[in-house]
Parts: C-alpha cells; sequence; structure tokens
C-alpha cells in the first residue's frame, strides 16, 4: 500500500492499528443499536460518525507522536507525572461521577470529559523507564527501588484505586513487569510482590468483612461484584451470563455482521462486553484473530526493545505494549467470565473518548522508538 510510504516505524503496528480500527467502526455501529433508540431516536449513524471521528483524531494524534523524537518524552513525562498528581486528586474531589465513582474531568465550556487516569498511566510508565534507564545501577536495593520507583507508583495507584481498582491494579502489575524488564534484581521484585500479596489480603478482607468503612462507599461495590462473581446463578451474574450467551450462539463463524441479539440485553454491548458482541456475529475465528493480533503487538513491543541499543526507548516501547495487551487480556477475560467485571474497555475497538485518544498516542510513542532504529539503520546503509 502507498500510504505506508508515508509512515515511519514499525509496519506491522501500522497495520494492526487499521484492521483493529476498521472492526471496531463495524461492530460499535451494531452494538449501539439500543443505546441509540435509548437516547438519540434510533440514530445509530450519529454513534458512528462520533466514532468514526474520534478514530481519525487518534490517528492524527499517533501520525503527530511518532514523528517526535522519542527522546522528548523523556521530559515530557517528568512534567506530565507531576501534573497527574493534581488532576487524580481533583478528579476524586470534584470529578464528574459515573457508576458511583469519579473518573472523569469536564472541559469548561465544552462539555467534554477525560479520564485523568488515561493521563497518568501513559505518564507513569514512561516515567518508570526514564527511572530504570538512569538510574538503573543504583537499583540495586530495597531501599532506592523504593524510593525512586515504588514512591511514584504507589501515588499514582492508590489515587486511582478508590474510583477504578482493575486500573490501578493492572498499572501497578505492569510497572512491576517493566521492573524486572529493566533489570530489577529478582529478590527485590519477589520482596515487593510478597509485601502486595500480605497487603493486598489485608485489603480484601477489609472490603469482604466490612465494606461500608471504606471511604468514598466504593467497598460496598466491590464486594458486590466479587460476590455476584463467585455465585453460578444467572440473577447475580447477569452481566456475563449475557455475555456467555452471546458467544455460545455465535458459534464459530457467527451470525453476521450486524445480526446480534444479545446487544439488546448485554449492557455495556458497544464498550466493556463488546468482546462478546464480535464473537456473536464474527465467530470465534475472528475472536481469536483478534486475540492473535494482540499477541503481535506485544512481540513487536519485544522486537523494539531488543532492537534497541537505548535502554529508555526498549522500556518505553515494551512498558507501552504490556500495557495495551494486559488491558485487552483482562476485558477479554471478562467477557467469557474468567474475570469479574472490571469496565475496562477493549483497546482500539471499544466505542469510547479519551481511551481511543490515548491509546493511540500510546502507540504513536511506541512508533516513535521504532522509527528511530529505522532512521539508524538508514543511516548505516547510507554510510556504507
Amino acid at each position: 500500500m502507498k500510504l505506508f510510504n508515508y509512515l515511519k516505524g514499525d509496519r506491522v503496528i501500522w497495520a494492526i492499528m487499521f484492521l483493529l480500527s476498521l472492526l471496531s467502526l463495524l461492530v460499535v455501529y451494531s452494538a449501539v443499536v439500543t443505546l441509540a433508540h435509548k437516547f438519540k431516536q434510533g440514530n445509530t449513524e450519529w454513534y458512528l460518525f462520533k466514532h468514526l471521528l474520534l478514530i481519525v483524531i487518534g490517528f492524527s494524534l499517533a501520525y503527530l507522536f511518532h514523528r517526535i523524537k522519542y527522546t522528548l518524552f523523556s521530559k515530557i513525562a517528568q512534567i506530565g507525572f507531576i501534573l497527574s498528581i493534581p488532576l487524580l486528586i481533583y478528579t476524586l474531589l470534584k470529578g464528574v461521577s459515573a457508576g458511583e465513582a469519579s473518573r472523569w474531568i469536564e472541559i469548561p465550556g465544552l462539555g467534554l470529559t477525560f479520564q485523568s487516569s488515561d493521563i497518568a498511566k501513559l505518564m507513569l510508565l514512561i516515567y518508570c523507564a526514564r527511572i530504570i534507564a538512569l538510574k538503573g545501577n543504583e537499583l540495586v536495593d530495597f531501599k532506592s527501588v523504593f524510593k525512586h520507583l515504588l514512591v511514584p507508583i504507589g501515588l499514582v495507584c492508590v489515587l486511582i484505586l478508590p474510583a477504578n481498582f482493575s486500573t490501578a491494579a493492572i498499572l501497578f502489575f505492569n510497572c512491576l513487569l517493566l521492573m524486572f524488564v529493566g533489570g530489577i534484581p529478582i529478590k527485590i521484585i519477589l520482596k515487593i510482590f510478597g509485601i502486595c500479596i500480605l497487603v493486598g489480603t489485608m485489603f480484601f478482607s477489609w472490603v469482604w468483612l466490612s465494606p461500608e468503612t471504606i471511604p468514598g462507599g466504593r467497598g460496598l461495590t466491590w464486594k458486590s461484584r466479587i460476590d455476584n462473581f463467585s455465585k453460578a446463578d444467572s440473577k447475580s451474574n447477569y452481566q456475563s451470563e449475557q455475555a456467555k450467551i452471546a458467544i455460545a450462539t455465535g458459534g464459530i463463524i457467527g451470525k453476521g455482521p450486524g445480526n446480534s441479539t444479545q446487544r439488546a440485553f448485554l449492557p455495556q454491548a458497544s464498550s466493556d462486553f463488546i468482546y462478546a458482541i464480535i464473537i456473536e456475529e464474527y465467530g470465534l475465528v475472528i475472536g481469536f484473530l483478534i486475540l492473535f493480533l494482540y499477541m503481535i503487538l506485544l512481540y513487536r513491543g519485544i522486537k523494539i526493545l531488543r532492537d534497541n541499543d537505548k535502554p529508555f526507548g526498549g522500556l518505553v516501547a515494551i512498558g507501552l505494549s504490556l500495557s495495551l495487551v494486559f488491558q485487552a487480556l483482562v476485558n477479554m477475560a471478562v467477557a467469557v467470565n474468567l474475570f469479574p467485571v472490571t469496565g475496562q474497555p477493549l483497546p482500539l475497538i471499544s466505542m469510547g473518548g479519551t481511551s481511543i485518544l490515548f491509546t493511540m498516542i500510546a502507540l504513536g510513542v511506541i512508533l516513535s522508538v521504532s522509527r528511530s532504529i529505522e532512521d539508524k539503520g538508514e543511516e548505516k546503509l547510507e554510510t556504507a
């Protein structure tokens, strides 16, 4: 394709972005039927064009960020990390609430909202990559790792946790993996993991035994989700039951585009449970293809880490790749009832605003790193 002549960086990642975005348009157009009848008098085209606009803006951002020299993101992350702290605090105190949680900040005068946690995730992962790259030789004992990494990681995760437990947990796990890839001694990582198990056990005991005492009222929601997940009856586990029906009736090849029936019964059919709608309409074949594409994305991130001669660039690429792929795996696991309901969108596919834009920005940063490898390769050829 001539289009790829204008795009730098990893062409495989660009292709994955195009394929998943194209599928997203098809599935969202079908999945929003119930939503359109409820809020837009059946005007599904309104949601389609809104989603298309977000994808176009997202690709524009990805193109813009992939043209920026990736080393600049090291400085941007410093400022972005510091700014994300007051944003998260403001979200907890004055944010727009939905589903008993304050997750959004409204932009005055525009009526638009964004999730501050999306900014914090991106900035924290790049910030951690920067610290590991700059202070790798110093991070050999628990005290130094605690000071330089665990404090900023813990601060961001604690601020995200009250409104979005799953995001905080996934982000912390991603940071641990990034530390492992960055060469932090395994004994330190195991020690951190042991502390997490201890703290996690105490926290879940608190949630289970006395959820009403947890500030913000989220304890009752968390207990309810865990309780519903553990029960087999369809009344308590309604969303997961409807998702399983969608997957079971889709079979191998699916019912065909636009022929979903469970979209009328499945809450969040166009976002949190869109994977179930995909399998219902397109079958397990496309469901496995999507999983395969995410695995390829992770592999390309690993390849960029291996090929990059600067630790910062490689760590940024693998850190952001892991973040996107793990989020996708959690979304799929919820759809097939392996995890409790978490509210994690499927990257590049689920309908949404800030999720699409920040996913595209993250991919743009990854492509910026791969572009630098490509440019160095061309320079070597010219020199030869």
